[in-house]
Protein backbone atom coordinates (compact mmCIF):
# COMPACT_ATOMS: atom_id res chain seq x y z
CA UNK A 1 0.00 0.00 0.00
CA UNK A 2 1.17 3.59 -1.05
CA UNK A 3 -0.21 6.45 0.61
CA UNK A 4 -0.59 9.81 -1.28
CA UNK A 5 -1.21 12.94 1.28
CA UNK A 6 -2.24 16.18 -0.84
CA UNK A 7 -6.14 17.55 -1.55
CA UNK A 8 -8.76 16.44 -3.74
CA UNK A 9 -9.54 20.10 -5.03
CA UNK A 10 -6.21 20.42 -6.51
CA UNK A 11 -6.47 19.25 -10.03
CA UNK A 12 -2.92 19.06 -10.03
CA UNK A 13 -2.17 17.03 -7.43
CA UNK A 14 -5.21 14.54 -8.13
CA UNK A 15 -3.64 14.37 -11.84
CA UNK A 16 -0.43 13.60 -11.01
CA UNK A 17 -1.72 10.33 -8.54
CA UNK A 18 -3.81 9.11 -11.28
CA UNK A 19 -1.11 9.12 -13.63
CA UNK A 20 1.19 7.36 -11.23
CA UNK A 21 -1.22 4.40 -10.16
CA UNK A 22 -3.19 3.82 -12.97
CA UNK A 23 -5.60 1.80 -10.99
CA UNK A 24 -7.74 -0.75 -12.26
CA UNK A 25 -10.34 0.31 -9.80
CA UNK A 26 -11.11 3.35 -7.96
CA UNK A 27 -13.45 3.65 -4.96
CA UNK A 28 -13.92 7.58 -3.86
CA UNK A 29 -14.95 7.60 -0.82
CA UNK A 30 -14.08 11.60 0.43
CA UNK A 31 -16.26 13.65 1.52
CA UNK A 32 -18.12 15.27 4.31
CA UNK A 33 -20.31 12.18 5.40
CA UNK A 34 -22.41 14.09 7.94
CA UNK A 35 -26.20 14.92 7.51
CA UNK A 36 -26.28 17.28 10.79
CA UNK A 37 -22.71 19.19 9.99
CA UNK A 38 -24.36 19.67 6.19
CA UNK A 39 -26.65 21.65 7.74
CA UNK A 40 -24.18 24.47 9.78
CA UNK A 41 -21.55 23.89 6.58
CA UNK A 42 -23.58 23.69 3.87
CA UNK A 43 -21.26 25.37 1.26
CA UNK A 44 -18.38 23.50 2.38
CA UNK A 45 -20.49 20.40 2.24
CA UNK A 46 -20.92 20.94 -1.47
CA UNK A 47 -17.30 22.16 -2.24
CA UNK A 48 -16.39 18.59 -0.90
CA UNK A 49 -18.57 16.53 -1.88
CA UNK A 50 -18.59 17.52 -5.55
CA UNK A 51 -15.03 19.44 -6.89
CA UNK A 52 -12.97 16.58 -5.67
CA UNK A 53 -14.96 14.59 -7.45
CA UNK A 54 -14.95 15.97 -10.48
CA UNK A 55 -10.91 16.19 -10.57
CA UNK A 56 -11.02 12.59 -9.96
CA UNK A 57 -13.56 11.75 -12.88
CA UNK A 58 -11.74 14.15 -15.01
CA UNK A 59 -8.19 12.76 -14.49
CA UNK A 60 -9.52 9.21 -14.89
CA UNK A 61 -11.19 9.90 -18.29
CA UNK A 62 -7.37 11.34 -19.26
CA UNK A 63 -5.22 9.22 -17.64
CA UNK A 64 -6.56 5.71 -16.47
CA UNK A 65 -10.17 5.53 -19.29
CA UNK A 66 -10.45 1.84 -18.75
CA UNK A 67 -10.75 2.09 -15.16
CA UNK A 68 -13.64 1.17 -12.67
CA UNK A 69 -14.62 3.71 -10.73
CA UNK A 70 -17.33 3.36 -8.06
CA UNK A 71 -18.97 6.40 -6.59
CA UNK A 72 -20.94 5.87 -3.14
CA UNK A 73 -24.04 7.76 -2.43
CA UNK A 74 -26.30 7.80 0.23
CA UNK A 75 -30.14 6.62 1.35
CA UNK A 76 -30.22 10.18 1.98
CA UNK A 77 -30.45 10.97 -1.62
CA UNK A 78 -34.22 9.50 -1.10
CA UNK A 79 -35.01 12.06 1.80
CA UNK A 80 -38.65 13.18 2.47
CA UNK A 81 -39.97 9.10 2.11
CA UNK A 82 -43.55 8.48 1.60
CA UNK A 83 -45.26 5.58 3.18
CA UNK A 84 -45.76 4.58 -0.41
CA UNK A 85 -42.22 4.32 -1.38
CA UNK A 86 -41.04 2.08 1.24
CA UNK A 87 -39.22 0.04 1.19
CA UNK A 88 -36.73 1.99 -0.94
CA UNK A 89 -35.89 0.34 -4.46
CA UNK A 90 -33.23 1.92 -7.26
CA UNK A 91 -36.48 3.41 -8.85
CA UNK A 92 -37.98 5.49 -5.74
CA UNK A 93 -38.06 8.90 -6.30
CA UNK A 94 -35.21 11.35 -4.98
CA UNK A 95 -36.34 14.32 -2.38
CA UNK A 96 -32.96 15.00 -0.53
CA UNK A 97 -34.07 16.97 2.16
CA UNK A 98 -30.50 18.04 3.45
CA UNK A 99 -27.47 19.96 2.13
CA UNK A 100 -26.00 16.44 2.45
CA UNK A 101 -28.28 14.68 0.54
CA UNK A 102 -28.64 16.89 -2.13
CA UNK A 103 -24.73 16.63 -2.61
CA UNK A 104 -24.76 13.06 -2.41
CA UNK A 105 -27.53 13.83 -5.40
CA UNK A 106 -24.90 15.29 -6.86
CA UNK A 107 -22.19 12.50 -6.60
CA UNK A 108 -24.44 10.13 -8.06
CA UNK A 109 -25.42 11.73 -11.08
CA UNK A 110 -21.85 13.13 -11.69
CA UNK A 111 -20.79 9.23 -11.77
CA UNK A 112 -24.05 8.81 -14.08
CA UNK A 113 -23.23 11.42 -16.50
CA UNK A 114 -19.34 10.75 -17.06
CA UNK A 115 -20.37 7.57 -17.50
CA UNK A 116 -23.24 8.21 -20.25
CA UNK A 117 -20.83 11.49 -21.10
CA UNK A 118 -17.56 9.88 -21.39
CA UNK A 119 -17.81 6.45 -21.77
CA UNK A 120 -16.37 6.08 -18.18
CA UNK A 121 -17.15 2.31 -16.15
CA UNK A 122 -18.93 4.19 -13.59
CA UNK A 123 -20.62 1.67 -11.08
CA UNK A 124 -23.25 3.57 -8.17
CA UNK A 125 -24.24 2.61 -5.10
CA UNK A 126 -26.58 3.96 -2.26
CA UNK A 127 -25.38 2.73 0.69
CA UNK A 128 -28.14 3.02 3.68
CA UNK A 129 -26.96 3.62 7.36
CA UNK A 130 -23.33 2.11 7.86
CA UNK A 131 -22.08 1.49 12.03
CA UNK A 132 -19.18 -0.50 13.03
CA UNK A 133 -15.75 0.39 14.27
CA UNK A 134 -14.11 3.04 13.43
CA UNK A 135 -16.93 5.64 12.84
CA UNK A 136 -16.67 9.09 14.12
CA UNK A 137 -18.32 10.05 17.05
CA UNK A 138 -19.57 12.66 14.60
CA UNK A 139 -22.30 10.13 14.04
CA UNK A 140 -24.97 8.98 16.70
CA UNK A 141 -24.17 4.98 17.47
CA UNK A 142 -20.53 5.56 18.47
CA UNK A 143 -21.54 9.08 20.20
CA UNK A 144 -23.58 6.64 22.50
CA UNK A 145 -20.71 3.82 22.78
CA UNK A 146 -17.96 6.66 23.57
CA UNK A 147 -19.98 7.88 25.98
CA UNK A 148 -20.85 5.24 27.76
CA UNK A 149 -16.76 3.90 27.55
CA UNK A 150 -16.53 7.38 29.65
CA UNK A 151 -19.09 6.68 32.06
CA UNK A 152 -17.28 3.11 32.94
CA UNK A 153 -13.98 4.79 33.09
CA UNK A 154 -15.13 7.44 35.73
CA UNK A 155 -14.76 10.24 33.38
CA UNK A 156 -18.65 11.16 33.21
CA UNK A 157 -21.88 10.90 35.15
CA UNK A 158 -23.60 7.90 34.24
CA UNK A 159 -25.52 10.27 31.58
CA UNK A 160 -26.04 9.79 27.83
CA UNK A 161 -27.11 12.34 25.74
CA UNK A 162 -28.66 11.31 23.14
CA UNK A 163 -30.92 13.52 20.04
CA UNK A 164 -34.45 12.00 18.22
CA UNK A 165 -34.37 8.21 18.81
CA UNK A 166 -37.63 7.31 17.31
CA UNK A 167 -36.65 7.02 14.09
CA UNK A 168 -36.61 3.71 12.41
CA UNK A 169 -33.21 3.30 10.23
CA UNK A 170 -31.94 0.28 8.08
CA UNK A 171 -28.20 -0.68 9.69
CA UNK A 172 -25.45 -2.73 8.17
CA UNK A 173 -22.00 -3.42 9.00
CA UNK A 174 -19.48 -1.16 7.61
CA UNK A 175 -17.45 -4.66 6.47
CA UNK A 176 -20.54 -6.04 5.04
CA UNK A 177 -20.30 -2.84 3.10
CA UNK A 178 -17.01 -3.13 2.06
CA UNK A 179 -17.33 -6.50 0.87
CA UNK A 180 -20.79 -5.04 -1.41
CA UNK A 181 -18.18 -2.35 -2.79
CA UNK A 182 -15.63 -5.35 -3.85
CA UNK A 183 -18.52 -7.47 -5.52
CA UNK A 184 -19.91 -4.62 -7.37
CA UNK A 185 -16.78 -3.70 -8.74
CA UNK A 186 -15.86 -7.38 -10.17
CA UNK A 187 -19.42 -8.30 -10.65
CA UNK A 188 -21.92 -4.91 -11.10
CA UNK A 189 -23.23 -3.23 -14.42
CA UNK A 190 -21.02 0.07 -15.51
CA UNK A 191 -23.93 2.97 -15.13
CA UNK A 192 -25.86 1.06 -12.59
CA UNK A 193 -27.06 2.15 -9.44
CA UNK A 194 -26.98 -0.40 -6.07
CA UNK A 195 -28.54 -0.20 -3.15
CA UNK A 196 -26.29 -1.15 0.10
CA UNK A 197 -28.39 -1.74 3.16
CA UNK A 198 -30.88 -4.43 4.87
CA UNK A 199 -28.71 -5.58 7.41
CA UNK A 200 -30.95 -4.75 10.56
CA UNK A 201 -34.24 -2.95 11.07
CA UNK A 202 -34.65 -0.93 14.04
CA UNK A 203 -35.40 2.29 15.83
CA UNK A 204 -31.94 4.16 17.38
CA UNK A 205 -33.93 3.72 20.58
CA UNK A 206 -33.22 0.01 20.39
CA UNK A 207 -29.67 0.06 19.27
CA UNK A 208 -29.36 2.30 22.05
CA UNK A 209 -31.03 0.02 24.59
CA UNK A 210 -28.50 -2.94 23.08
CA UNK A 211 -24.95 -0.83 24.01
CA UNK A 212 -26.61 -0.24 27.33
CA UNK A 213 -27.18 -3.88 27.82
CA UNK A 214 -23.39 -4.67 27.06
CA UNK A 215 -22.34 -2.16 30.34
CA UNK A 216 -22.81 -3.34 33.73
CA UNK A 217 -23.40 0.30 34.52
CA UNK A 218 -26.78 1.88 35.44
CA UNK A 219 -27.30 4.76 32.70
CA UNK A 220 -29.49 7.03 32.48
CA UNK A 221 -30.75 8.87 29.06
CA UNK A 222 -31.27 12.68 28.48
CA UNK A 223 -32.77 13.90 25.12
CA UNK A 224 -30.37 17.15 24.17
CA UNK A 225 -32.72 19.00 21.67
CA UNK A 226 -29.33 20.83 19.85
CA UNK A 227 -28.64 16.76 18.41
CA UNK A 228 -31.76 16.94 16.40
CA UNK A 229 -32.00 17.46 12.56
CA UNK A 230 -33.78 19.87 11.40
CA UNK A 231 -35.36 17.42 8.77
CA UNK A 232 -35.35 13.64 9.89
CA UNK A 233 -37.63 10.92 8.24
CA UNK A 234 -39.14 8.78 10.62
CA UNK A 235 -38.91 5.72 8.77
CA UNK A 236 -35.98 4.72 6.33
CA UNK A 237 -35.91 0.93 5.18
CA UNK A 238 -33.81 -0.32 1.92
CA UNK A 239 -35.10 -2.74 -0.64
CA UNK A 240 -31.54 -4.78 -1.81
CA UNK A 241 -33.57 -7.17 -4.01
CA UNK A 242 -31.30 -6.14 -6.92
CA UNK A 243 -27.83 -6.85 -5.59
CA UNK A 244 -28.82 -9.25 -4.05
CA UNK A 245 -30.27 -10.95 -7.43
CA UNK A 246 -27.80 -9.67 -9.77
CA UNK A 247 -24.65 -10.23 -7.76
CA UNK A 248 -25.25 -12.61 -4.67
CA UNK A 249 -24.83 -9.91 -1.93
CA UNK A 250 -26.25 -9.80 1.29
CA UNK A 251 -25.58 -8.69 4.73
CA UNK A 252 -23.83 -11.70 7.14
CA UNK A 253 -23.08 -9.65 10.59
CA UNK A 254 -25.90 -9.49 13.28
CA UNK A 255 -25.94 -6.22 14.63
CA UNK A 256 -25.35 -7.81 17.75
CA UNK A 257 -22.02 -8.31 16.77
CA UNK A 258 -21.46 -5.17 15.95
CA UNK A 259 -22.73 -2.95 19.05
CA UNK A 260 -20.19 -5.53 20.73
CA UNK A 261 -17.34 -4.56 18.34
CA UNK A 262 -18.29 -0.58 18.45
CA UNK A 263 -18.48 -0.52 22.12
CA UNK A 264 -14.81 -2.27 22.78
CA UNK A 265 -13.24 -0.03 19.99
CA UNK A 266 -14.67 3.01 22.00
CA UNK A 267 -13.07 1.16 25.40
CA UNK A 268 -10.29 0.61 24.34
CA UNK A 269 -9.82 4.12 22.77
CA UNK A 270 -11.18 5.72 26.07
CA UNK A 271 -8.56 3.56 27.89
CA UNK A 272 -5.89 4.63 25.89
Amino acid sequence: MRWHVGDLLDPEFVDRIVAEARPDWVVHLAAQASVQSSWQQPTETWKNNTLPQINLLESVSHRAPGARVLIPGSSEEYGRVRAEDLPLSEAAPLRPDSPYGASKVAQDFLGLQYHLGRALDVVRVRPFNLIGPGQSERFAIPSFARQIAEVEAGLREPVIMVGNLDVRRDFTDVRDAVRAYEQILAKGEAGEVYNVGGGCFRTVREILDGLCALSSRTLQIQVDPTRFRPSDAPVVQSDCRKIRDSIGWSPTTPVDRTLVDILDEWRHRVAA
